[in-house]
């Protein structure tokens, strides 16, 4: 066993006969929860497996294995199904994986996983994949977990965490939401991403909640980018969970529901977005509805959550005050910096001893709140020397209901121009033209959309945005690049000079 999870075993011994797991009939009280843990960790050492990946839908299981993962004392990679096969792939070499937890399906098989011998066993070891193990690639000390960023170009990346890490953010959380008495919380994102895993998993665990579980498409997200709204209300009914961790497009959904007079639980207390700009607009909207909404701000870096608003410090347009576990400063450049728990280093690259972490996002502080401005490396510089933080227009934008995606560029140009994704079919120019006017008023001249171009398919159907939602910009440039400097040809460019 890991000895920092130890603490984290005995604090869920002591809560005995209390629910700790629910999916659909099933469920575990934490006493058998242990029990579980216990026999899949003694199953994962007696077939010598030492990097062991997780490619399960959400459930009990994934939770089991992760957990016994952490009991024996190996190194667990969750692999996102949102991943592309070149990605789960990479996923599965660039780690070393010699053990997988998941479906023997045509991938797998191609990468050399086959069902263990002692596999069919008993239930609980079903699905349990190995391979012969090839050369090991070799992991800073401590590391327990490998998180796989999508990142914005190429391969996804392998960020080494130890426990404590991780323990750390989930008790900062425990702390941030305990006045909120959350007694169940529904997992809505993949368990394989780590903020649902920290945040959904080890926080509700540490606080003796119940964690209801479905399969992903149960709770309404299909694929990469497809989202079923009845679904999703039909989980929140069933499940009636009192927190939630949603996406911002998954916000704006549940706002937009409520304000159709779509049924959605009275049960709610804390529901935690992140993962990208929030509009202040939609929160205000949210706010009206009485919906207790809690912007935060984290990366896989430093184990997920960073900052977060609570009921007791709540400032909307703001992503909180840092956690109690870290600090958080800001650069010469007003780049965001975190001290504090912190990955080991990224997989395959010499680790860093630099006390302070440089997050590559730009931000100011209001008092103790901090405020993101975009990420320093996709603001661009217009034709009249105004910087702008595209994600902060892009924010503005999908908060109209006809657009769905939005990407906005201005780089070196006399005007911005907006590729926008329509959010229904039937949708018209002059819908999305209303649309952006609306979204314009509460932008200044210089970061408004003065010129937009109608996208013919949704980002991630041409890897124009990466498997969760991220716009993947070089290419989105790549690909537009023509149909801007063709349209800008025909306009009278205007901006503020």
């Amino acid at each position: 066993m890991w000895p920092a999870a130890k603490a984290l075993f005995d604090h869920l011994a002591a809560l005995g006969d209390a629910i700790a797991l629910r999916e659909g009939s099933r469920s575990l009280s934490y006493a058998q929860l242990l029990a579980e843990v216990e026999a899949r960790s003694q199953h994962l050492q007696e077939i010598a497996a030492r990097r062991i990946a997780l490619a399960l839908d959400n459930g009990i299981d994934w939770v089991l294995w992760d957990l016994a993962t952490l009991h024996a004392g190996l190194v667990c990679v969750p692999v996102p199904g949102f991943f592309s096969s070149s990605q789960q792939a990479h996923v599965l070499d660039s780690a070393s994986i010699d053990c997988l937890i998941g479906p023997d399906n045509t991938l797998f098989s191609a990468l050399g996983f086959s069902a263990s011998a002692a596999a069919s066993a008993t239930a609980s070891t079903a699905g349990v994949l190995q391979r012969p193990r090839a050369v090991v690639s070799e992991l800073p000390v401590g590391t327990c977990k490998i998180t796989y960023t999508s990142g914005t170009t190429g391969q996804p990346k392998g960020v080494c965490l130890d426990v404590a890490t991780q323990l750390a953010v989930a008790h900062s959380l425990v702390q941030a939401s305990a006045n909120c008495q959350v007694e169940r919380h529904l997992c809505v994102l993949p368990l394989a991403t780590l903020l649902e895993n920290i945040a959904g998993i080890y926080a509700p665990l540490l606080a003796g909640a119940q964690i209801e579980l479905m399969p992903m498409a149960q709770v309404g997200l299909l694929g990469a980018s497809q989202f079923d709204l009845p679904r999703f209300l039909t989980a929140l009914g069933q499940a009636q969970p009192n927190s939630l961790i949603l996406l911002p497009q998954l916000l704006l959904a549940l706002v937009s529901a409520a304000e159709r007079g779509l049924p959605v639980p009275n049960s709610l207390r804390f529901i935690a977005v992140g993962g990208g700009r929030v509009s202040s607009q939609l929160l205000q909207r949210a706010d009206a509805l009485g919906l207790p909404i809690f912007e935060g701000y984290g990366l896989s870096e430093c184990a997920s959550v960073v900052c977060l608003n609570t009921p007791e410090q709540r400032r909307i347009g703001t992503v909180g005050q840092p956690l109690p576990h870290v600090q958080v400063r800001l650069g010469a450049d007003q780049e965001v910096q975190v001290k504090g728990p912190r990955l080991l280093g990224y997989l395959g690259e010499p680790v860093t001893d630099e006390e302070w972490l440089s997050t590559g996002d730009l931000g100011h502080f209001e008092g103790p709140f901090l405020v993101l401005h975009g990420r320093k490396k996709h603001q661009f510089i217009t034709a009249y020397g105004r910087n702008v933080n595209p994600e902060w227009v892009e924010a503005e934008l999908v908060q109209q209901l006809p657009i769905a995606q939005a990407w906005l560029h201005g780089e070196a140009l006399p005007g911005n121009v907006a590729v926008l994704m329509p959010r229904f079919e039937t949708t018209s120019d002059s819908q999305l033209a209303e649309a952006v006017a609306a979204a314009n008023q509460s932008l200044p001249d210089y970061a408004r959309v003065h010129h937009w171009l109608r996208a013919a398919h949704p980002f991630s159907s041409n890897e124009l945005a990466t498997s969760n939602g991220r716009l993947r910009r070089n290419a989105l440039f790549s690909h537009y690049q023509s149909a801007i400097e063709e349209l800008m040809a025909d306009q009278t460019c205007y901006g503020d000079a």
